[in-house]
């Protein structure tokens, strides 16, 4: 059977934080599952890098595994650290920043086509 997450070992204890890594004046990425439903990647960023604003087709969630990042979700900030979550909906505008060498985890959720995201 096909592995639908790839790019990581499966059967294995892993330090998810430890799967991606940092890479000085850069945003690093590595995705693990991507399809029409779904999308799973590990991201690092070096402290000051950021991913700019933009919209998404599907609910955003970010789970930080290291460092501090700011997360700016239709222009309000928000400081997200190790162990915490926040979720981006979907179609409104949001941005990355690392206030400190940030790492997370990002799962995309995208509607099933022919349906009309609630905002």
């Amino acid at each position: 059977m096909e592995k639908l997450i790839k790019n990581i070992d499966h059967r294995t204890v892993l330090p998810l934080a430890d799967q991606v890594g940092y890479q000085t004046g850069q945003v690093v990425s590595k995705t693990l599952a991507q399809n029409s439903r779904h999308s799973l990647t590990l991201f690092a960023f070096d402290k000051g890098e950021e991913i700019s604003a933009h919209k998404s087709g599907g609910d955003a969630m970010v789970f930080a595994l290291d460092g501090v990042g700011k997360i700016t979700i239709d222009k309000k900030e928000y400081i997200l650290k190790k162990g915490e979550a926040i979720i981006m909906p979907a179609g409104i505008p949001h941005a990355v920043f690392a206030e400190e060498r940030f790492k997370m985890m990002l799962t995309v959720s995208f509607p099933e086509p022919n349906v009309t995201t609630v905002k």
